[in-house]
């Protein structure tokens, strides 16, 4: 699509208890490229459906209702389908009459549609409506291990923000339908223009797929005086060394048992992932400065080899070493 294309319809799924920004989020990235196009005299690129079973009120989880349609026929040739998130409890699910007659719309309108796409755990919905088998996934970091239990066939990225499987697009938890939306923005109209909706919604920084969900710093600013900030502080400065559990847990004056158990409790990682994701971060943050060879990263990030990073990238991001450095403007590089 470009900007003289026909209008495309959004479809975007809410039920009972789903997360408010899920929904709003994406909707506000889609009504601000229609703002743009507006006052630039143009027609708006997108015409936006919020819809569930059964339409009227629905109710999010933080109290506040949208006013949503009824289901339409599930023909959505051309169309983009959003499935928005909520707690994996309250999602639509085959024991729930509702929740069947959802995922049967799901499946149908998913199969159809040019562009089916979830926020969050929006993916749980749509690997429940059989529409995700065999695909590379995203969703939550905090959720990753129980989608990848639900749905065994599925490849669940660790630490993506979104990505694009085929016409399948899933991104992760809640703000990151924003960065989705922007993407798909980017896709139909081009990225100066895509670029313009993120300036109107003054967001800082537009950020495509394959960039990471998991940060470090803000990590530690969650828990300042526990363990990880403790252990993230030590292992910062020691990732390109051999690093192994029992100094892990001595850095931290703890037994082993009592590291993994209160790692588990304030980041929901164990001190391997950690350092996995620790030095992931790490060879992004290098990869994104000029001049940068790949084996130099691999070396200095603690992964060793060039191969070791691939599959760190592939692993967790969905995306080479050599894209990411493309996507974030870094030149003069070896490629990988």
């Amino acid at each position: 699509m470009n900007a003289s294309a026909a209008t495309v319809d959004i479809w975007l799924l809410v039920f009972p208890n789903f997360l408010l920004l899920d929904a709003t989020g994406p909707v506000q990235v889609f009504s601000s490229a229609n703002d743009e196009a507006r006052d630039a005299g143009r027609a708006p690129p997108y015409r936006i459906h919020l819809v569930a079973a059964g339409g009227g009120a629905v109710t999010s989880s933080s109290g506040v209702a949208l006013l949503a349609a009824p289901l339409p026929g599930p023909d959505l040739d051309g169309a983009t389908l959003i499935v928005s998130g909520g707690r994996v409890e309250a999602l639509p699910c085959a024991a729930q009459a509702d929740g069947r007659v959802t995922l049967d719309w799901v499946a149908d309108a998913g199969a159809a549609a040019a562009r089916c796409c979830s926020v969050c755990t929006g993916s749980f919905v749509l690997a429940r409506a059989g529409l995700l088998d065999g695909r590379r996934v995203v969703t939550h970091w905090a959720d990753a291990a129980a989608l990848r239990g639900e749905h065994p066939s599925l490849t669940v990225l660790d630490d993506a923000l979104h990505v694009r499987d085929g016409k399948f697009h899933t991104s992760a938890g809640i703000s990151a339908g924003m960065d989705l939306a922007l993407s798909l923005v980017e896709q139909d109209l081009g990225r100066d223009a895509a670029l313009a909706v993120a300036k109107r919604m003054v967001l800082f920084l537009k950020r495509p797929g394959g960039q990471r969900q998991f940060s470090s710093e803000l990590l530690a600013q969650s828990h300042p005086l526990g363990v990880s900030a403790q252990l993230t502080a030590w292992l910062r400065p020691r990732l390109a060394q051999p690093v192994d559990i029992g100094q892990m847990a001595s850095a931290c004056a703890l037994s082993v048992r009592s590291l993994y158990r209160k790692l588990r409790e304030e980041a929901g990682l164990t001190p391997a992932q950690l350092l996995a994701r620790l030095r992931l971060e790490a060879a992004c943050m290098l990869l994104e400065q000029p001049g940068m060879m790949v084996k130099q990263v691999a070396r200095q990030s603690g992964h060793g080899t060039e191969y070791n990073l691939r599959r760190a990238f592939a692993a967790q991001l969905g995306v080479l070493p050599s894209q990411y450095q493309a996507r974030f403007a870094c030149t003069g590089a070896s490629g990988v």
